[in-house]
């Protein structure tokens, strides 16, 4: 952790923190996708302070189900990065899907980069290859299986993300570009990791997440703060009052935000909330 920044108990923002928004993935879980008993008893005094808190992923609502439970969660949870949001017992509460007229040309220029494609409903994951790159992983992650499909072309109706996914670190980094370019205002593609490209409606962004909540909860932007490690949580950096950042951040992430905390590894998540959201606050 940067122990040279500024003391959070002189920071006006951070005493008043109403709301935390939390990534998942490389944030509030370790690499082996574990929450840890710091993470959980931090999560457990925020909700004694009376600070609400609420996680954003880019995981589908069912990928969700072990977070809901372990931290006994009781705001909506942003899933598709916003793309569906769902209260903890899985009921819809909104859904922003990608339009019917990009879903097959994003699945078409994702595979001119030579990357699997994953096909996310708002209920079921769709994959062509069960054995690709990360799907094993994606799994065990998210605790389902993929329905195997041969082609998409039935399971293209309200689709809340499409997945780009390979080890060819720089065809991802271009898929996103030429993405990017080819979408323009119609799509939201950004990296959630190195080697996933999500594609998913513009509204279903982390900056759009914290103004949702920010509405749904009645509290101003000023008053949530944001935690994340990937780029696209910048997004939500941008519209919070308080913003920080995992030292498993890339540089360019860290700069970004208001404070940085220690890695995903070494319950970065927790000393976050007790150093910079509850510090000062009674127990």
């Amino acid at each position: 952790m940067d122990e040279s920044q500024p003391s959070p108990a002189s920071s006006p923002n951070a005493q008043t923190v109403r709301l935390v928004i939390a990534d998942v993935d490389g944030t509030l879980v370790t690499n082996d996708k574990v929450v840890t008993p710091r993470a959980i008893a931090a999560v457990a005094r925020l909700q004694e302070a009376g600070i609400l808190f609420a996680i954003t992923t880019g995981r589908p609502p069912k990928g969700t189900q072990m977070l809901i439970d372990a931290l006994h969660l009781s705001e909506p949870i942003a899933a598709f990065n916003g793309g569906v949001v769902v209260n903890p017992d899985l009921s819809v509460v909104a859904s922003h899907v990608l339009g019917s007229d990009v879903t097959p040309d994003v699945i078409r220029l994702i595979g001119e980069h030579g990357l699997d494609v994953w096909v996310y409903s708002e209920t079921e994951w769709y994959v062509h290859n069960p054995t690709g790159p990360h799907a094993a992983r994606e799994q065990w992650t998210v605790r389902f299986p993929p329905v195997v499909v041969p082609d998409y072309d039935e399971h293209l109706d309200r689709v809340a993300k499409i997945v780009g996914v390979g080890d060819d670190y720089a065809a991802v980094a271009r898929c996103e570009q030429d993405m990017q370019a080819w979408g323009g205002k119609r799509i939201s593609a950004e990296r959630s990791q190195p080697y996933y490209l999500d594609v998913t409606n513009p509204q279903a962004n982390k900056g759009e997440v914290v103004l949702m909540l920010s509405q749904l909860l009645a509290i101003p932007p000023a008053q949530i703060a944001t935690i994340g490690d990937q780029p696209s949580d910048t997004l939500m950096f941008a519209r919070s009052g308080v913003s920080i950042a995992m030292g498993n951040a890339a540089p360019a992430v860290q700069t970004l935000a208001t404070y940085v905390t220690a890695s995903n590894e070494d319950d970065g998540f927790a000393r976050a909330m007790e150093q910079f959201v509850l510090h000062g606050r009674p127990t």
